[in-house]
């Protein structure tokens, strides 16, 4: 029989805090992918029941997209501020394809970018989810390349720099080193020398 000191004494659990579960879940779904990360595995990472769980975020896809909220909001590339004015075009795209190959390896467990992982992900919804999330860095290079490349030009550019960001993040989770990427990330960097190169007004004749 239970005594009310002992009642008294008995810890109480902590209530569960929502935006804390979400960076939780962040660090989960970035390290091992959407597919590999269960609702069990959600349920024991954040001490939570299931119930508990959907109550909160309505689902696992649910609580996936509060995660990707978070990263755009926290861990994504500043974009606008690495592509800022004053910089030669192709210098400023090279600057973000080395800073890319910096971030996506910084930490050893959460490597690449999570949104860039994501779109990869088996599950319909969860890849579609990140390619909405994604669009809008995405945009943000089109504008800038669009400012500073001639229109004929544009997708071609910002699909190569794309392509680039993506095999970045893919080569970070495999374990490439930082060093190496940056080097790889230079490399690319010089194709884009030739596609900004100012053509030179043609002389007038006297």
């Amino acid at each position: 029989m239970k005594t009310a000191a002992s009642t008294a004494t008995r810890p109480r659990k902590r209530p569960f805090d929502r935006e804390q579960g979400v960076e939780i879940a962040r660090r989960l779904f970035h390290a091992r992918g959407y597919d590999a990360v269960s609702v069990a595995d959600l349920t024991q990472a954040l001490d939570v029941v299931p119930p508990s769980l959907y109550a909160a975020y309505g689902s696992k896809l649910g609580l996936f997209e509060r995660a990707l909220q978070s990263y755009v909001s926290t861990s994504a590339l500043p974009l606008e501020a690495i592509l800022a004015p004053g910089i030669p075009p192709a210098t400023a795209l090279t600057n973000l394809l080395i800073a890319a190959a910096k971030h996506y390896t910084q930490d050893p467990v959460l490597r690449g970018c999570m949104m860039t992982e994501a779109m990869r992900a088996d599950d319909a919804e969860a890849s579609a989810l990140a390619v909405t999330f994604a669009e809008a860095g995405s945009s943000v290079i089109r504008k800038y390349v669009a400012k500073h490349a001639k229109a004929r030009d544009v997708g071609r550019i910002v699909d190569y720099v794309l392509l680039t960001l993506r095999g970045l993040s893919s080569y970070a989770c495999l374990g490439f080193t930082g060093a190496k990427l940056v080097e790889c990330a230079k490399v690319a960097g010089q194709a884009l020398d030739a596609e900004f190169v100012a053509v030179p007004p043609l002389a007038k004749k006297v």
